[in-house]
């Protein structure tokens, strides 16, 4: 089996890096992560978080991208923005709620992704989506993560994160199986079934390998049928500090020997 590098998901340390950018990646790199992913609107210009990437030797994975930059108003700056960063992966986190209420929707929602990645492809780029809990309850008989992903093409980047799926009722295990290859990036997020059973936020309070994601099931299909090319360790709870956190979560996927 493949070995398949681990980046960090930078919402994890969101407030550390507003207050201090150089230093947080530079703790993020001595931590050993070998790459990063970012979240949200941009709050640097594209050239500054370059030069300090290229510093720290870290790499950018990945953006979470809003659903708004991806529009065509907006594309060709966000493909401007993440051509300098040497990104090539452009994942779109969530979808606003006016527009995945039915089966209907998400089957549009599929089209517009088709069309993304058509025309992202040929300058170089990915279109990708990743999953809250939402996707996982029935709309008009299916779930809307099968709606959505049987009818994108293979170029779709498949973001699973492993805790939210869980914390929907999802199978992570089954989803893998499911859609071979598309599991590009991979969200590397614990969550316990039976602590977020009277609250979902609970459940997302364990540490890596304290939890009810079945690893060695996961890490097996990543590494041969998924198509991953990133593992990308994401911490949400306060129960640790999140530097800490994020720490502790590398140390017990390289204990795992990841």
């Amino acid at each position: 089996m493949k070995r398949i590098p681990i980046a960090l998901q930078l919402y994890s340390v969101r407030n550390e890096l507003k207050q201090d950018l150089r230093a947080t990646l530079r703790a993020v790199a001595e931590m050993g992560y070998q790459g990063v992913e970012f979240a949200g609107a941009p709050q640097h210009e594209a050239e500054e978080l370059k030069s300090v990437l290229d510093e720290l030797g870290l790499p950018c994975c990945g953006w979470h991208t809003p659903f708004a930059m991806v529009q065509p108003g907006s594309l060709d700056r966000t493909v401007a923005f993440n051509r300098i960063l040497d990104n090539s992966r452009i994942i779109v986190p969530s979808i606003p709620e006016e527009r995945r209420r039915s089966r209907a929707d998400w089957l549009e929602l599929a089209a517009f992704f088709n069309c993304l990645a058509e025309t992202l492809e040929p300058q170089g780029f990915h279109a990708g989506y990743h999953n809250h809990h939402v996707e996982f309850t029935e709309a008009d008989g299916e779930t809307p993560w099968d709606t959505f992903f049987a009818n994108t093409s293979k170029d779709v980047i498949m973001q699973l994160d492993l805790g939210n799926a869980l914390a929907g009722g999802g199978n992570v295990v089954e989803i893998l199986r499911r859609y071979p290859g598309r599991a590009g990036t991979v969200h590397i997020k614990p969550y316990s079934v039976e602590a977020g059973r009277s609250d979902m936020m609970a459940g997302f309070r364990p540490i890596i390998g304290e939890d009810d994601v079945p690893w060695e099931q996961v890490f097996e299909l990543c590494e041969t049928v998924g198509g991953t090319q990133w593992y990308i360790v994401e911490y949400e709870s306060d129960a640790c500090p999140p530097l800490k956190a994020v720490e502790l979560c590398l140390a017990r996927l390289r204990a795992m020997g990841k």
